[in-house]
C-alpha cells in the first residue's frame, strides 16, 4: 500500500483528472436510474395481497385505478372531461354513470344500486373511475395522472393510490434539489467554524461530493432506487463518512512533523489511515448491510445502496482527498483562522466528578426507555406522510366524508361460481361491519341477464380470463385496527366460496406490510447489534467492551425514539428500523473511538482518572466535528423537507447524533472509568504496551 500512496502523493493532477472523469459516466447514470416512489412494491411476491394485486393489475387493468371526486359540476361538462381523460396516453379506460345510464335521467330518479356507487348523499358529488394500461406506479401510469391533474380545474379532485405516488414524485422531484443544497451549505458553516481554515471544508467536500456521485451513478446496476433512498442517501453518506476524512486529515499533520516533504507525509498518512478507516467503517456498513435482510425490499435499497455509499466514502478518502489536499494546500494555509470549538474540560471534570452518579442514571434509564420506545405509534399510509394540501390528499379526504369510501377493497374469484353462490357471498360482505358499498356484475345487470348481450365496455369492468373483481368500499381509514380486522373477515368470507380467490387492495397491502414490518424491525435489530458486537469483540479482543458500548449506543437510540413517544408524534413504520441500524453503526464509532483513547493513555502510563480526562479532551473535538455535520446536515433536510416519512428520519437522525454523542461523553466515560478493572481483566492486553502493538491498526479507529 505505501507504493502506492507514494505513487499517487507524487502525481496529485493525474488522480484528480482521472476522479473528475469518472463523473462523467456516473452523473449520466445517476439521471438515467429509476426513482421508485411505490413503497408497496417493495412487499415480498409471496404475500396473497400482492399477488391479487399483480392480477388486478394483469386482468383487469385496476391496480393502480384513480378515482376523480366532481363537485357542483354540469352531467355534461362531466361526460366532456371523461371524454378528454380517455385520449390520454396510458388510459385503458374511464368509468362513469354515462356507461350505464343517460345522462339525461335526473340523478334523484337513478336506481339506488348506481346513485349510491357515483353520486354523494347530497347528489352535488359524483365519482368517476380511470384505469390504466400500465402498473400503477410506471412512469407511464404516472404520466397519464399528471397530464389528468391538467385538465381538471378546482372543482376536480383525483385519488387513490396511483395519484398519491405521483404527488409523491412531484413533491420530491420539487424540493429534493433544495434541501441538499440547503444541507450542504449548514454542512459548509459548521465545517468552517470548528476547522481551522477557511478552504478545508470545500476541499473535503469536494472529495465526498465525489464519492456521493460515484455512488449514486452506481445505482443504475439495480435498475431502480426508491425515493426514500434517494431522499436520504447522499445526506446519510455525507454525515457517516465525513469523519473519515478528518481522520486522514489529522493523520496528515502528524506526520509532516515527522516529515519534511509533503509528498512522504500524505503517503505515510494514507498507509498508516488506511487499516483504522477500514475497521471503523465496518460497524457503520454492518448498521447498513443489516437492513438488507428485511423482507420488506426498501430495507435492501437503503441498506445495500448505503453501505456501498460508505466504501466509495472509503475509496475517495484514501486514493482523492489526498491528491485534492496537496493541490490546495497554499490556499488551506492562506487562508487560516482559529477553530471556534469549545474546550469542555469543566464538564470533563464534572463527569469524572460524579462518575458514580451518573453510572446509575445510565443504569436506571436502560428499562424505562427500551419499555417507551416500544409502544411509538407508527402511520403506514402514504396519505399521512404527505401534505394535507396536495390534491391526492383532498381527494381521499372527499372520498371518505362524501362516499364513505376510505378504503377500497378488490375482490377477484372465479367467474364460474353459481350466481346464487354469488350472490350469497355479496350479502354476506355487505354484512360485515364498516362496508359502505359495493361494486359488484350482479349488483347492476343482475344475474338472470346473459353475459353475451352486454355491453363490452361493462362486462370488461368486473369481468375477464376467467375472473371476476368486485370492488368494495369500507368506511374505515387505511392501515387501522378496524380496517385490518375487516380485510381478515373478507378474506374468510371469500375464501369459504372459492380458497383460490384474492382479497387485495390498500388496506390488505397495508395489513400485510404491518405485519411484514413488525417482523423486520425484530431481526434487524438483533443482527446489528449482534454483528457490531461481533466486531467489536474481535478489534478490542474483549469480552466486556462489546457489552458496555453497544449498550450506550442503544440507550441513546431508545432515549431517541422515546422522546417521540412521550411527544405524541407519529412516526413512519420504517423509522424505528432504520434508526435503530443507521444510528447504531453511524455512532458506535463515538464510544470506539474514547475507547481507544482511552486505553491508549493507560497505555502510556497514566492512572485511570488522568486517563479518562485525557482521553476525553482528546476525542471530544473529533466526536464534535463528526456528530455535528450529521446533525446539521439531517436537520436541514427536516427544516425543509415536506414528506413525513424523509422529513421524520432526518429528524430522529439529527436528534440522535447529539444523542449519542452525549450519551458518549456523560454516561460512557464515568463507566468506563468506575469497570476499568473488569474490563482489564476481560480484555487482552488492555493497558499494557507491547512492542509490535500498533494501536492504529488493532482497534477500530475514529476521528
Amino acid at each position: 500500500m505505501n507504493k502506492i500512496a507514494l505513487w499517487e502523493a507524487r502525481h496529485p493532477k493525474t488522480v484528480v483528472i482521472i476522479a473528475v472523469l469518472l463523473l462523467i459516466p456516473s452523473i449520466i447514470c445517476f439521471f438515467a436510474t429509476r426513482v421508485n416512489y411505490d413503497i408497496m412494491s417493495y412487499l415480498p411476491d409471496s404475500l396473497e395481497s400482492v399477488q391479487g394485486e399483480k392480477v388486478l393489475d394483469e386482468t383487469f387493468n385496476n391496480a393502480g385505478m384513480s378515482i376523480l371526486v366532481i363537485e357542483d359540476m354540469p352531467a355534461k361538462y362531466t361526460s366532456a372531461l371523461k371524454s378528454e381523460i380517455e385520449k390520454t396516453e396510458g388510459v385503458s379506460s374511464v368509468i362513469w354513470i354515462d356507461e350505464l345510464a343517460d345522462i339525461a335521467i335526473p340523478v334523484s330518479i337513478l336506481p339506488d344500486v348506481l346513485k349510491n356507487i357515483f353520486y354523494s348523499q347530497d347528489e352535488n358529488k359524483t365519482m368517476m373511475l380511470v384505469k390504466y394500461k400500465y402498473a400503477g406506479s410506471s412512469d407511464e401510469t404516472l404520466s397519464a395522472i399528471a397530464h389528468i391533474k391538467s385538465l381538471i380545474n378546482e372543482k376536480v379532485v383525483i385519488s387513490g393510490l396511483s395519484a398519491i405516488v405521483e404527488d409523491t414524485k412531484e413533491l420530491c422531484e420539487k424540493q429534493a434539489p433544495v434541501y441538499v443544497a440547503f444541507a450542504v451549505v449548514l454542512a459548509l458553516i459548521a465545517m468552517s467554524i470548528m476547522m481551522e481554515s477557511w478552504i478545508l471544508p470545500f476541499v473535503m467536500l469536494a472529495a465526498l461530493g465525489m464519492a456521493i456521485i460515484y455512488n449514486m451513478g452506481t445505482n443504475i446496476f439495480l435498475g431502480e432506487i426508491s425515493f426514500v433512498t434517494q431522499s436520504i442517501a447522499a445526506i446519510l453518506q455525507l454525515g457517516v463518512t465525513m469523519d473519515y476524512s478528518i481522520f486522514l486529515l489529522d493523520r496528515y499533520y502528524e506526520e509532516k512533523l515527522r516529515y519534511p516533504d509533503q509528498t512522504q507525509a500524505m503517503a505515510s498518512a494514507v498507509t498508516k489511515s488506511l487499516t483504522a478507516l477500514t475497521g471503523s467503517s465496518l460497524t457503520t456498513i454492518f448498521g447498513f448491510l443489516a437492513l438488507c435482510f428485511m423482507q420488506l425490499g426498501l430495507g435492501f435499497d437503503i441498506g445495500f445502496v448505503m453501505a456501498k455509499g460508505v466504501v466509495f466514502g472509503i475509496l475517495t478518502v484514501v486514493f482523492v482527498l489526498p491528491e485534492i489536499i496537496l493541490l490546495s494546500e497554499d490556499l488551506i494555509d492562506k487562508y487560516q483562522h482559529k477553530s471556534y470549538i469549545p474546550k469542555f474540560d469543566k464538564l470533563n471534570s464534572f463527569v469524572v466528578k460524579h462518575r458514580k452518579i451518573l453510572a446509575l442514571i445510565f443504569a436506571l434509564l436502560l428499562i424505562p426507555s427500551y419499555f417507551v420506545q416500544s409502544k411509538a405509534e407508527l402511520y403506514y399510509s402514504m396519505s399521512k406522510a404527505l401534505p394535507q394540501e396536495l390534491i391526492s390528499v383532498k381527494g381521499l379526504n372527499k372520498l371518505k366524508s362524501e362516499f364513505n369510501m376510505a378504503t377500497t377493497h378488490f375482490i377477484i374469484f372465479d367467474d364460474s361460481m353459481p350466481s346464487g353462490k354469488i350472490m350469497q357471498m355479496e350479502d354476506e360482505i355487505r354484512s360485515v361491519e364498516g362496508i359502505s358499498s359495493m361494486l359488484a356484475y350482479n349488483s347492476f345487470v343482475g344475474p338472470a341477464v346473459p353475459d353475451d348481450i352486454i355491453p363490452d365496455s361493462i362486462l370488461k369492468i368486473c369481468k375477464a380470463d376467467g375472473l371476476q373483481l368486485m370492488m368494495v368500499n369500507s368506511e374505515y381509514s387505511n392501515a387501522t385496527d378496524e380496517l385490518n380486522a375487516q380485510v381478515s373477515q373478507l378474506e374468510k368470507i371469500v375464501k369459504s366460496y372459492d380458497k383460490n380467490a384474492f382479497v387485495t387492495g390498500e388496506g390488505a397491502i397495508s395489513r400485510d406490510l404491518i405485519k411484514t414490518t413488525d417482523r423486520d424491525f425484530a431481526v434487524t435489530s438483533v443482527l446489528s447489534i449482534a454483528a457490531i458486537f461481533i466486531l467489536i469483540a474481535v478489534c478490542f479482543k474483549s469480552a466486556s467492551l462489546p457489552i458496555l458500548l453497544t449498550l450506550s449506543i442503544e440507550l441513546a437510540i431508545w432515549i431517541n425514539l422515546s422522546l417521540s413517544v412521550l411527544s405524541g408524534k407519529q412516526m413512519s413504520f420504517v423509522d424505528p428500523t432504520v434508526i435503530n441500524c443507521i444510528q447504531l453503526g453511524a455512532t458506535v464509532d463515538y464510544a470506539i473511538l474514547l475507547t481507544t483513547r482511552f486505553r491508549e493513555e493507560l497505555r502510556a502510563g497514566k492512572d485511570k482518572k488522568n486517563a479518562i480526562l485525557s482521553a476525553l479532551s482528546a476525542a471530544e473535538t473529533s466526536i464534535l466535528q463528526s456528530a455535528t455535520v450529521f446533525f446539521v446536515a439531517t436537520f436541514g433536510v427536516y427544516l425543509i423537507c415536506d414528506i413525513s416519512i424523509i422529513k421524520g428520519i432526518c429528524s430522529l437522525l439529527a436528534r440522535g447524533s447529539a444523542i449519542s454523542m452525549l450519551v458518549i461523553i456523560v454516561f460512557l466515560a464515568p463507566i468506563l472509568y468506575l469497570a476499568e478493572g473488569l474490563i482489564s481483566k476481560t480484555t487482552a492486553k488492555w493497558s499494557i504496551k507491547n512492542k509490535n502493538d500498533n494501536s492504529d491498526g488493532e482497534a477500530v479507529n475514529n476521528a
